[in-house]
């Protein structure tokens, strides 16, 4: 079963409908003991950095989700989904990420606007795994304050006033800063990539 880990975030339904357009069968989990049975996980986000990381301690799921992860259970973050497996971040300084990447992500500065909201390109480096398919310098669809910075695993780059990590994927784990749900057929692709790989 593939699950998508609903901790309260509001894209949750949207990640639910775009899996089953895509003809698989899922479900929303919210129980620690939920996780260890999927066979993917996916991890949606919306909000605030503190916000995600205090409700998924209040629910317990905090420390299977991260054994999920580094235990090698396929897995795609989405948006803030991304944003939480690094060190930490400039929007909860007090709160920790999960730390599967390094650095912080940091907030856009001296940009025409913040949040970054709207179609964006990705300059794609790697062109397998999740962005299997997908041809470099296609549009998906952002809404984000805060930016991932680059890392040795960096599958994709965006560029809006600073150039950030879009695409990340190392192992089984597969995480984007835009949300595939929202990006048309770009976002299915990715979601179909991830789901068949």
């Amino acid at each position: 079963m593939i699950a998508v880990l609903d901790y309260g975030a509001g894209n949750v339904g949207s990640v639910l409908k775009a899996v089953r357009y895509l003809g698989y069968a899922v479900e929303a989990m919210s129980e620690p003991d939920d996780l260890a049975r999927a066979s993917k996980l996916i991890l949606p986000g919306q909000g605030h950095f503190g916000a995600m990381m205090k409700r998924l301690r209040e629910r317990g799921v905090l420390a299977p989700l991260t054994q999920a992860i580094t235990g090698g259970q396929p897995f795609l973050g989405i948006c803030l989904g991304l944003q939480v497996l690094f060190e930490s971040s400039e929007e909860a300084p007090e709160e920790s990420g999960l730390g599967l990447f390094a650095g912080p992500v940091r907030r856009f500065e001296g940009v025409f606007k913040v949040p970054h909201v709207g179609w964006s390109q990705l300059e794609i480096k790697r062109a397998d795994g999740i962005l299997r398919g997908i041809p470099n310098g296609s549009f998906a669809y952002f809404c984000h304050s805060y930016y991932a910075p680059a890392t040795p695993h960096t599958a994709a780059f965006t560029e809006y006033g600073q150039t950030f990590s879009s695409v990340i994927e190392k192992g089984t784990v597969a995480t984007v800063q835009f949300h595939p749900e929202k990006s048309a057929d770009v976002g299915l692709q990715v979601l179909r990539n991830f789901l068949e790989g």
